[in-house]
């Protein structure tokens, strides 16, 4: 399968700018899997600029509503 990267990068809402997965969406989640985390993209934009993508972050955020 093709990477469609620039695609994917018009959809990201990222705002770690070294990150050297953005818009290659299949390592991004490899390795925020591999820390126990999942990717920005699955964050509000507010959350998602807190950089904190733990499980336990993403769950308060869908208890609360926010997801």
């Amino acid at each position: 399968m093709e990477c469609k990267q620039e695609e994917n990068r018009k959809h990201c809402n990222c705002t770690y700018e070294p990150c050297a997965h953005k818009g290659v969406c299949c390592e991004c989640i490899q390795y925020h899997l591999k820390n126990r985390e999942l990717p920005g993209c699955v964050f509000p934009d507010d959350a998602e600029r807190g950089w904190d993508r733990s499980f336990e972050h993403f769950a308060r955020l869908v208890t609360s509503g926010r997801v």
